[in-house]
């Protein structure tokens, strides 16, 4: 138990690197678990100090027009992982694994390559300043022998207004008022978005990637992944096989059934996937209770949940089944 209690720790403290580049050029940012980690679009970016074995990305380019890609990674923890974003046959853009090393091999960063720890805060804002001046002179010379200064200042943010009255020793010089209106405004610049518009774009992603999917009045999808289903719905977009695949591979690697159960959780709670797909990583544990929490775990990231009690020929005890039929009773 406490060599299983030291590795779990061992494993959780593992650093993992990220390197994306893009094969011609096209300039980008990333998105991981919904917090957008450069503040203005790079060709080469590595994302160090990641802890999880998988995440959810997002790739903006800087360029609309080019799309934006979602998708799942998975990657060996300790190492740095490069991924090539490119076009694929199909001449849609993608991300690809190239290769990885362990991370005490990897190389110092390229010299155009932008280095980013990663965070859960979104980078700093970026601030533009714009001034107008009006000076206007009085309309009879006023002449003074000493020199007396006056100033009020109101200040307002985000706009400062500042009114100055200077009167000065004569020189043969009418004294003046000169009014400053000094507006101050503030962008945060992301990919070519401001503040307001990438939230918003950002809040939709979090929706489309991290919903509270279950309603059972929802009977239709516009593109059903499920041909025939016509059932509830309780979330969109089902994940696809090969990505699933890896999934699994990832699961089966791991030795103990907690870290197997840790992996099946981080995926399935950023993802979305068929009853089907469900039942084949239920299978993939050995003991009836890890089965059944993974059930009642992914019961509200599932796609066709009337289809939910599929599951049932994955328990051996029919208080497993008594036991998650009463979990979605309480559901619903």
């Amino acid at each position: 138990m406490l060599i299983a209690i030291f590795s779990t720790v061992a494993r959780s403290q593992t650093r993992t690197n990220l390197v994306f580049f893009s094969e011609n050029g096209e300039r980008f940012s990333i998105v991981i678990n919904g917090i957008l980690q450069n503040s203005k679009p790079e060709t080469n970016i590595k994302i160090t100090d990641l802890i999880q074995p998988t995440y959810k990305i997002k790739v903006l380019f800087e360029n609309r027009d080019l799309g934006e890609i979602d998708k799942s990674l998975m990657f060996k923890q300790g190492t740095e992982t490069n991924f090539c974003i490119r076009k694929n046959n199909k001449g849609e853009y993608v991300v690809r694994w190239v290769s990885d090393v362990p991370i005490e091999q990897a190389q110092l960063p390229a010299a155009n390559q932008n280095v980013i720890v990663y965070s859960d805060n979104p980078p700093q804002t970026t601030t533009t300043v714009s001034q107008t001046q009006t000076t206007t002179y009085s309309d009879a010379p006023q002449y003074q022998e000493n020199g007396n200064v006056g100033m009020n200042i109101n200040a307002t943010m985000p706009g400062v207004n500042v009114s100055m009255n200077v009167e000065g020793p004569a020189s043969n010089m009418p004294s003046t008022t000169t009014n400053y209106s000094t507006t101050t405004t503030t962008t945060t610049s992301t990919n070519g978005y401001s503040q307001n518009s990438y939230s918003e774009n950002n809040q939709n992603y979090r929706n489309e990637e991290h919903p509270q999917y279950h309603n059972e009045s929802n009977h239709h999808h516009s593109n059903n992944p499920l041909p025939g289903y016509s059932g509830s719905i309780g979330c969109p977009n089902p994940m696809m096989p090969t990505e699933f695949d890896d999934v699994k591979r990832s699961i089966s690697s791991k030795t103990f059934e907690d870290s197997k159960l840790t992996i099946a959780k981080q995926v399935i709670g950023a993802n979305c996937l068929l009853c089907s797909q469900v039942k084949e990583i239920m299978l993939l544990f050995t003991f009836e209770a890890t089965r059944l929490d993974l059930a009642k775990f992914a019961y509200k990231y599932t796609y066709d949940i009337s289809n939910y009690y599929k599951l049932n020929d994955a328990f051996t005890f029919e208080s497993s089944i008594d036991e998650l039929n009463n979990y979605i009773n309480g559901k619903q």
